[in-house]
């Protein structure tokens, strides 16, 4: 073999041996690397709180006009102010009969936690129903009687009742002033005095005719009874019923009336004198809230013009301003404390002091008038005072 071919081969194995050398390099193993630390699953969210259900059952029709419908301006308030934290209800003309306590049944039966009953023939349906489901929580309106579940609330109607009989008082021609009551309780009995009273601090000769249609909402015994009153001599008219015929009637006879519950000028805007309206939405706020904090508690809750539940508003253009001003002035005492409508002396209309001199009637005395003040003509009707 000579030298060049011998020193090829020797090349070519070199070569091989060098090839062979970067092969057993190119597949030695690596170290795997190190696997990622575990990512903590994020916390599931908490579930949303199921919406707090309430339900209302009233007593007319939400177009009433007045009591139903302010009522429901409340409850629209309420959804206002809770958004997704409530869902409401309602059901309208609810008779003050065993068909309360069935549809109030069926209120809870759908699941509703709260459940307001707003007029006074509810009282003993909604005690029934309260006694049974004690889980649920119950307000009634007007009432008297609670329960472990059941609380009671009122408006201090009569507040606006007082000042809209100093607007009569001053506006009246001849001294008669009328009423439509609808059915002889102490609440409306009470007004019917708190607005005599009213007439009387501004003007001593008032006298006041009532007639009672035995209903809370009847526009045709409404109008009938305004016409009668009218006919009496009566030439400015008070309501305590729901509807507002009265006014009505009034603008079509040539009369002054007031509104009742609800700001009622659109019903009759040339007789119409003022409004004694009531405003629910402070108390629902605070029923609602208590109930969705934890809050709640039975008991007996009465507010007036100082919580913002009574206000006397829209007064007509001819009022006189000294009238506007003493109206100003009796809602700024009722707020301070410093005014208040049933200070003695008063007496009834037979002549019989029934609140002494410079005492104060207490809201248990409130609670329970049956007699007409000096001025009311008449007799408090007899029969069933609930």
């Amino acid at each position: 073999m000579t030298d060049l071919k011998k020193r090829s081969l020797l090349q070519a194995a070199a070569l091989s041996a060098l090839a062979a050398a970067a092969l057993v390099g190119c597949g030695k193993k690596e170290e795997p690397a190190p696997a990622p630390a575990p990512v903590a699953a994020a916390p599931a969210p908490a579930p949303k709180p199921e919406p707090l259900k309430i339900a209302f059952a009233y007593v007319g029709p939400v177009g009433d006009g007045g009591w139903t419908f302010a009522h429901d301006n409340g409850r629209k308030a309420i959804e206002k102010e809770f958004g997704d934290k409530v869902v409401t209800s309602f059901v309208e003309k609810v008779p003050e009969s065993a068909d309360a306590e069935r549809v109030i049944r069926d209120m809870v039966t759908q699941g509703n936690k709260l459940i307001f009953g707003t007029t006074f023939g509810y009282m003993e349906p909604m005690l029934k129903v309260a006694a049974d489901n004690k889980g649920v929580k119950f307000e009634h309106a007007t009432g008297y009687k609670t329960a472990e579940n059941l609380r009671t609330y009122d408006s201090r109607t009569y507040e606006g009742a007082y000042m809209a009989g100093v607007v009569a008082g001053k506006m009246t021609k001849n001294n008669t002033l009328g009423v439509v009551g609808s059915v002889p309780i102490p609440e409306v009995i009470r007004n019917i005095n708190s607005f005599t009273m009213g007439a009387q601090s501004v003007n001593p000769k008032v006298k006041t005719k009532v007639v009672w249609v035995g209903e809370w909402f009847n526009m045709t015994k409404e109008t009938e009874a305004a016409t009668a009153l009218i006919n009496g001599g009566a030439d400015i008219l008070f309501q305590n019923t729901d509807s507002p015929a009265v006014l009505k009637t009034a603008e079509a006879m040539n009369k002054r009336a007031f509104g009742w519950d609800s700001d009622m000028t659109a019903y009759g805007p040339k007789a119409h004198l003022g409004s004694a309206v009531i405003n629910w939405a402070p108390y629902y706020t605070k029923a609602v809230r208590d109930a969705l904090d934890g809050k709640w508690a039975t008991g007996q809750v009465w507010w007036g013009v100082k919580e913002g539940a009574i206000d006397m508003v829209s007064l007509a253009a001819d009022v006189p301003d000294e009238t506007k001003k003493k109206i100003d002035e009796i809602k700024a005492g009722l707020k301070d404390g410093s005014f208040s409508i049933w200070k003695g002396p008063i007496t009834d209309n037979t002549g019989k002091e029934v609140v002494a001199k410079d005492q104060v009637a207490d809201d248990k005395f409130l609670g329970g008038i049956n007699f007409y003040v000096k001025g009311v003509e008449g007799k408090v009707p007899g029969g069933d005072k609930k």
